[in-house]
């Protein structure tokens, strides 16, 4: 395991921390899958932006976290992505 995986366990025992970590995964989910969805691609974000008029700024400030996407980007960088967006809402209990 990784300094990085050992200090993120210790952090999370600290239920004040876990919180806050719980209430950002639907953020960093997004996230994630924009880069992974883009990354898969071979895209650059610049050519990201050319394919969804979002800015390459926007596209970074999205992807460090720093900017909160609208859904109406969000489907503008799906549709830039060929994909088409899913947003589900899951039941706690089988929420991971």
């Amino acid at each position: 395991m990784s300094e990085y995986s050992d200090f993120k366990q210790e952090l999370l025992k600290n239920p004040a921390v876990k919180a806050e970590y719980d209430a950002l995964a639907p953020e960093y989910d997004i996230i994630q899958a924009m880069i992974d969805a883009r990354k898969e691609q071979n895209l650059t974000q610049k050519e990201l932006s050319l394919r969804t008029g979002i800015t390459q700024a926007d596209i970074s400030r999205i992807e460090n976290g720093s900017r909160n996407p609208s859904l109406n980007m969000l489907k503008k960088l799906a549709k830039g992505l060929g994909m088409r967006l899913r947003v589900e809402f899951v039941a706690e209990s089988t929420a991971q």
